[in-house]
C-alpha cells in the first residue's frame, strides 16, 4: 500500500501544477481562455512542455505526408510551425478554413489540398507512451504470477492493487454480464478497461509525458467502439441474429413492412455510437472545465490585487477539486465502457430455449458427478 500512496501522492502534486500549463499562454497580462482550452483539446504537430520567459520548450514531432505530385515527404514540424505561414517543400500549416491547424499542400496549379497525412502528432505520441505504460504494468504483474507458487503469500502493494482491479472487473462485470463464455472475451475487455483508465489518468498529469488528450479524441473512441461492434456482431449466435432479423413480435410488425427488423438493425449501430460519444464527450468536457477554471487566475490578474488574489484561491481550490473528480471520472468511464461492452456481448451470446435447457441439464449432471 505504501507504493500506492506514493503514486497517488505524486499524481496529486502534479495536478496542483496545472496552473503552470495555463501560464505558458499568458502574454502581456492578456489571456485568451478559449485559445488555452482549444489548444489543449485539439491535436498538434508539436508537444509544448513549458515556457520560460520568451523561450518555449517544445518537442517537434515528425511530419509524414504523401504528395500527389512529389510522393512521400518526412521532416520535422519545426520547419512549418516556426515559419510564420511560409511553406516548406510545398507544405504549410493552414491558418484558416476547414483545415485550420493541419498540413496542406500547394499544387503546381496553385490549388491548396490536404495531403495523405500519417504524421506523429501529440495524440499519437501520447498513445504510444500510454500503450507502453499499459504493457509495462501488465508484464510486471504477469511476471510476479509466473514466479509465484501455490504456497506463495498473497500479493501486496502494487501487485495486490492490480489483482483487486482485475478480479473486480472480471468477476463483477465480465463474468456476470456475459456468462459461461466470458473467458473468451476477458482479454479484450480487460485490455480495453486498462487502456482507457491509463489514458484518462495520464491525461490529467499536466507535465510531459502526461497531458495528452487521447480518450478525448473521437478517432480513438471510434476505434474502441468499432472493436466492441466486431466482438458483438461477428461472434454473435444464430439466436441473436434471429431476434434481430425475425423477432418474436406480431406478424404485422414484420411483414409486409419490416418495422421491427429495421429498428433492430438500426440498434446494432446505435449501441457502439453511444459508447463512442459517451467516452469522448465526458473526457473532453472534463479537460475543458479544468482548463477554464485555471484560466480564471490569469483572466482576473488585471482586475486588482484583492479580486485577483481571491479568484486565484477559488480557482486553485476548484481546479484541485475538479482534478479529484476527474480521477473518479477516469475510472467510471473505463468501468462503464467495459460494462456496456460486456452487456452488449452478453446479449449477442443468447441461446435458444433448447440450447439453454440442455446447458442446464449438463450443469446438473456435472454437479451430481461432483457430489458422487
Amino acid at each position: 500500500m505504501k507504493t500506492l500512496k506514493y503514486i497517488l501522492g505524486m499524481i496529486f502534486c502534479l495536478m496542483i501544477a496545472i496552473p503552470l500549463k495555463a501560464s505558458s499562454h499568458q502574454e502581456a497580462g492578456k489571456v485568451d481562455a478559449k485559445e488555452i482550452v482549444f489548444h489543449h483539446i485539439q491535436d498538434t504537430y508539436e508537444w509544448h512542455i513549458t515556457s520560460w520567459g520568451e523561450k518555449h520548450f517544445t518537442i517537434s514531432l515528425p511530419i509524414i505526408v504523401y504528395s500527389q505530385e512529389t510522393g512521400w515527404h518526412c521532416f520535422s514540424s519545426s520547419h512549418l510551425l516556426h515559419a510564420e505561414g511560409e511553406s516548406y517543400e510545398g507544405f504549410k500549416i493552414a491558418t484558416e478554413g476547414m483545415h485550420e491547424g493541419k498540413v496542406i499542400e500547394t499544387l503546381s496549379n496553385g490549388e491548396e489540398v490536404r495531403p495523405f497525412d500519417i504524421s506523429i502528432t501529440k495524440t499519437v505520441l501520447s498513445l504510444f507512451i500510454n500503450c507502453l505504460v499499459v504493457i509495462g504494468i501488465i508484464l510486471y504483474t504477469a511476471r510476479w504470477y509466473k514466479r509465484s507458487t501455490p504456497e506463495s503469500p498473497a500479493p501486496k502493494g502494487f501487485i495486490g492493487f492490480m489483482e483487486m482491479f482485475i478480479m473486480m472487473i472480471e468477476e463483477d462485470v465480465i463474468k456476470s454480464c456475459i456468462g459461461k463464455d466470458y473467458k473468451k472475451y476477458s482479454p479484450y475487455l480487460l485490455t480495453a478497461f486498462f487502456f482507457i483508465f491509463i489514458n484518462n489518468i495520464m491525461g490529467l498529469i499536466p507535465v510531459f509525458p502526461g497531458g495528452g488528450n487521447v480518450t478525448g479524441n473521437i478517432a480513438i473512441t471510434l476505434v474502441l467502439a468499432l472493436c466492441t461492434f466486431i466482438a458483438v456482431n461477428v461472434f454473435g449466435t444464430k439466436e441473436y441474429w434471429k431476434e434481430i432479423l425475425w423477432p418474436e413480435v406480431p406478424m404485422w410488425l414484420k411483414c409486409p413492412v419490416p418495422i421491427m427488423p429495421a429498428i433492430e438493425l438500426f440498434g446494432i449501430f446505435t449501441k457502439p455510437f453511444a459508447l463512442m460519444i459517451r467516452l469522448f464527450a465526458n473526457i473532453m468536457a472534463g479537460h475543458s472545465i479544468i482548463l477554464a477554471l485555471t484560466s480564471i487566475i490569469f483572466v482576473t490578474a488585471s482586475m486588482g490585487v484583492a479580486i485577483s488574489t481571491s479568484m486565484s484561491i477559488v480557482s486553485v481550490l476548484f481546479s484541485i477539486f475538479m482534478n479529484c473528480v476527474e480521477v473518479l471520472v477516469a475510472f467510471i468511464q473505463a468501468y462503464v465502457f467495459t460494462m456496456l461492452s460486456s452487456v452488449f456481448i452478453g446479449m449477442s451470446r443468447v441461446e435458444g430455449h433448447h440450447a439453454s435447457s440442455s446447458c442446464h441439464s449438463d450443469d446438473r449432471r456435472e454437479e451430481e458427478s461432483v457430489r458422487h
